[in-house]
């Protein structure tokens, strides 16, 4: 059984859903602490020829909860709407904006004010567009010792636990992990590693590594299988 395990980002580049795509089992970390700096919360979309930075806005609070402990804004649903009124105006004339505007108007009107439920939910929703059949696995349901067990050893634990022999990390954990250690664990580990996608977006110089969202815009659901197998394992 093929294992992997990330925070929950918001609608994240495509090499989040390579890794979902390519494993049985894709356990998302709820009961992690949250990085304002990482891409649990926001993300980037092409405006103008270049990328543009969004955000769910979240309730002010100590940099020390975990994921599943912040709550969005009071005023999030106004800024949601704000965003996608800036999503709507940059991808108007995007081929595939009819069928995707109103997937995301889905997500940014969910109406859970848990910061992990509404990420999770987006998972969700682009999961079941993309026809992705990968089982989501919530962290904090796998009996293990979440408190003490850290790293490559908390990794070891949850896919001891949901009997993985194989786990597959992104290329950037290619120097945190041991080959050997896994290996004695009888878990072969590898990295996946993203190919470099291009594809049309408008009549602009490409710009890479955006949100999924603007993979949506510019591919069908069949061209975006085909970019989801563009990738090499390491």
């Amino acid at each position: 059984m093929k294992l992997a395990i990330m925070q929950p980002y918001f609608l994240p580049y495509i090499g989040y859903w390579q890794l979902l795509n390519a494993v049985d089992r894709f356990v998302v970390y709820d009961n992690i602490q949250f990085t304002k700096k990482g891409w649990i919360h926001r993300n980037r979309i092409l405006e103008n020829g270049t990328d543009k930075l969004f955000s769910i806005p979240l309730k002010k609070d100590s940099d020390y909860l975990n994921i599943n402990e912040r709550i969005l804004s009071i005023d999030c649903k106004k800024q949601n709407e704000k965003t996608l009124r800036i999503i709507k105006n940059s991808y108007l004339k995007a081929p595939f904006f009819k069928i995707v505007f109103p997937i995301l108007e889905d997500v940014f009107h969910y109406d859970k004010k848990n910061l992990f439920d509404f990420v999770l939910n987006s998972i969700f929703v682009i999961k079941k567009y993309l026809e992705i059949d990968t089982e989501v696995v919530i962290s904090s349901s796998i009996p293990i010792d979440h408190f003490n067990l850290k790293a490559q050893d908390k990794v070891i634990a949850i896919s001891k636990d949901l009997n993985a022999n194989e786990y597959i990390n992104a290329i950037g954990g290619i120097e945190l992990y041991s080959k050997d250690v896994f290996n004695e664990n009888d878990i072969q580990i590898k990295f996946i590693n993203t190919s470099n996608i291009e594809y049309k977006q408008f009549k602009n110089v490409f710009v890479p590594w955006l949100s999924i969202i603007d993979v949506l815009m510019f591919n069908s659901v069949s061209e975006i299988k085909e970019l989801l197998k563009m990738y090499e394992l390491k």
